[in-house]
């Protein structure tokens, strides 16, 4: 079966793949768990606790976990000043947390020169998330780190989907309207159609998601098979919809997805939040999709997988174009990583140059 760009490629069309999925552990664990979504809800708690034992907690009894980002976001705007001091030393606490990890991302040699970050993921889409965010930069640029801090321009949940339009070669998507993309998380799987928009700017700067579908796995207990078939059926309606939208599909199926991703498509290491065992030697996501579908618009399909952050950080090339060397994290059930050097010639030169 056609495979037009390698499975977690490290040379894509625009960019350079230095390094995703980056490891680093110290005698707490691994540090990048200390700035993912699961680690603001553990330093919510921290603060919680003292006032909770006074009879004091303005958040009442409801489980930090169980508190949405809306409710944070209305809490911090017009909330009472107490409920709004423990959100701000949250923010705080998680900021300081945020900056010590990308201090330890840009001391490793694959990080070394970076330029920009951009940042993505579920909690960048709460105003608690970008105020943490904006923290985090302050407090590197006050420390004497000289780099750019800036959020992810599309909503998080169609910047998993656009990105995947970048892991492809342009010649696979001259004369065609859209592809279809898939976005795999740790609680939600997202599949769409990716309007590119060719004729409007051949750098997809123009490129969107026409249409979404959305199944929150993390909600059922759910075998990996069923995943499979589940996302299958996504594709296939999407597929009818496009159709019927007049959308002429291009034969290809971009993905990301958490872990490690071998050049035969299966999953080394990461993989660890997904229903069932995502990481067996036996399982390949790829393969899979493409028997199940076969054929796009009389076309054989092909199918492209990379890590879910490497896709979403794809997605900002339009506006990272002037960069030698960027980054993109991503803060949802853990912190996705990934370092860029751009590929081809710049109108503008670095910064740092």
């Amino acid at each position: 079966m056609p495979v037009i760009t390698e499975h977690g490629a490290k040379l894509l069309p625009s960019v350079e793949v230095d390094s995703y999925n980056l490891e680093i552990r110290d005698d707490e664990g691994f540090v990048g768990d200390r700035a993912s979504r699961s680690a603001f809800n553990a330093i919510m708690e921290e603060w919680r606790e003292p006032l909770r034992k006074l009879g004091g907690d303005p958040l009442g009894d409801e489980k930090t976990e169980d508190v949405s980002k809306k409710k944070l976001d209305e809490l911090l705007a017009n909330g009472d000043p107490e409920a709004g001091g423990l959100i701000h030393s949250a923010i705080e606490a998680f900021a300081n947390e945020l900056e010590a990890v990308i201090r330890r991302f840009l001391k490793t040699a694959s990080w070394r020169d970076t330029e920009a970050i951009v940042i993505g993921g579920g909690f960048r889409e709460s105003r608690v998330g970008e105020l943490a965010i904006g923290r985090a930069g302050v407090l590197l640029k006050a420390g004497g780190t000289n780099i750019d801090i800036a959020l992810i321009r599309n909503h998080p949940d169609e910047a998993g989907l656009i990105g995947a339009a970048h892991l492809m070669p342009s010649w696979t998507l001259e004369g065609f309207d859209g592809i279809l993309a898939v976005d795999i998380g740790g609680t939600n799987i997202r599949a769409g159609v990716v309007e590119l928009n060719l004729k409007k700017s051949t750098k997809l700067e123009k490129a969107k998601v026409w249409k979404s579908e959305l199944w929150r796995h993390g909600d059922e207990k759910t075998k990996r098979d069923e995943a499979v078939d589940q996302l299958v059926d996504m594709l296939k309606d999407l597929i009818k919809s496009a159709g019927k939208g007049k959308i002429n599909l291009a034969p290809v199926i971009g993905i990301g997805c958490p872990g490690l991703i071998t050049p035969d498509g299966s999953i080394e290491a990461g993989a660890q939040n997904l229903p069932g065992n995502w990481e067996a030697k036996s399982f390949n996501l790829p393969a899979s999709i493409r028997d199940a579908i076969p054929e796009i618009g009389g076309h054989e399909t092909a199918v492209v997988m990379h890590n879910d952050a490497v896709v979403q950080g794809l997605s900002e090339l339009p506006v990272m174009r002037d960069y030698v060397h960027w980054a993109a994290l991503t803060i949802g059930t853990g912190l996705g990583n990934v370092r860029f050097t751009t590929r081809q010639k710049r109108e503008t030169k670095s910064k740092k140059e």
